[in-house]
């Protein structure tokens, strides 16, 4: 029985398929036909307008991948004129817009010493993912260029960022099913043997894709390949997953602590109040204590005015009984 009967004979699942890294490689190295085929969609090209397509980094495919974090896109050169980067990124790391505009300006700047500007490729990156890049503003394939902010004119045609949601395949327009686009994504994403033979059953190179992704599961080696991927990207998310606890951990904390701080606010401006209260107190109490000296003071001079005139009446008690006296006086020697 050859290769091609055996992957119509194949059922149930998958065991490595496009989305895995290795194996998107594998795929796209070893057979050209699907690669233009591939290109050919992504960039509304027909056969005719495609001269040649040759990958400028292939690697060595089964050999033992030494490090596990190693790119493995796949850098083409179209026409020996255009520079297109495939990658498929599957795990969310958080830094991918970052990443290929660095990937994609680095390809772009290709040119030797003494060469002229006007020589440099246009570079093109495509890029493969199975998550939402902008959640506002979702779409299955988007296309980004320099362009002036205010009218949209375009700067240049350099350099362009493709992106294809895997996982929003639902928002393919006609522009994207008339180049079957979102075709090649199911393919991408068949997790059945039955699944992938009825999508490939509708394009030559999409089934030459598909037989050839029959043949590397069959490769032991190319096997290995593509389950150490998978153990990698697992342990990039349980990572990840580890990474988005410690900040909600620390979130919660943050929260927590902002509460406490709340509370102890609160305590200070009560007790800021209390002390307020208490200075008022204080106050009103020392010019009660002013106010009573004064009328001690008040009351002490009165007293002093009522001794002094108990005085002067004792005094004139006196002079009137001594001027009494002395009228009896001159009364008895008449």
């Amino acid at each position: 029985m050859n290769l091609n009967q055996q992957f119509q004979r194949a059922h149930g699942a998958i065991p490595y398929g496009m989305t895995n890294d290795y194996m998107f490689r594998a795929v796209l190295q070893s057979n050209n036909k699907v690669l233009r085929g591939l290109i050919c969609s992504l960039l509304h090209l027909s056969e005719t307008e495609v001269i040649s397509v040759e990958i400028v980094n292939p690697v060595i495919l089964g050999k033992a991948v030494e490090d596990k974090e190693m790119r493995l896109d796949i850098n083409v050169l179209l026409n020996d004129s255009t520079l297109i980067n495939l990658e498929m990124q599957i795990t969310n790391k958080l830094n991918w817009k970052e990443r290929s505009v660095m990937y994609l300006c680095r390809s772009f700047d290709q040119l030797e010493h003494g060469q002229d500007y006007t020589e440099a490729r246009p570079v093109i990156h495509i890029g493969f993912l199975n998550y939402t890049l902008f959640d506002e503003y979702p779409e299955f394939y988007a296309s980004y260029k320099l362009i002036n902010v205010k009218n949209h004119q375009k700067y240049s045609d350099s350099i362009t960022l493709n992106v294809i949601d895997l996982s929003r395949i639902d928002l393919a327009t006609e522009e994207d099913k008339r180049y079957h686009i979102h075709e090649w994504a199911l393919l991408f994403k068949a997790i059945t043997w039955e699944e992938m033979r009825m999508l490939a059953s509708k394009d030559e190179c999409m089934n030459e894709a598909a037989e050839t992704i029959f043949k590397f599961n069959t490769d032991e080696q190319v096997r290995k390949m593509c389950r150490d991927r998978e153990e990698y990207y697992q342990d990039l998310r349980n990572y990840e997953r580890a990474v988005s606890q410690r900040d909600r951990d620390i979130a919660n904390y943050q929260r927590v602590i902002v509460e406490k701080d709340g509370k102890i606010a609160e305590q200070i401006n009560i007790l800021a109040q209390r002390e307020n209260e208490i200075a008022q107190s204080a106050k009103l109490i020392q010019e009660r204590e002013e106010e009573i000296a004064q009328s001690a003071k008040l009351i002490q001079e009165r007293e002093e005015e009522i001794a002094q005139s108990a005085k002067l009446i004792q005094e004139r008690d006196e002079e009137i009984a001594m001027l009494r006296r002395e009228l009896e006086g001159l009364k008895g020697r008449r």
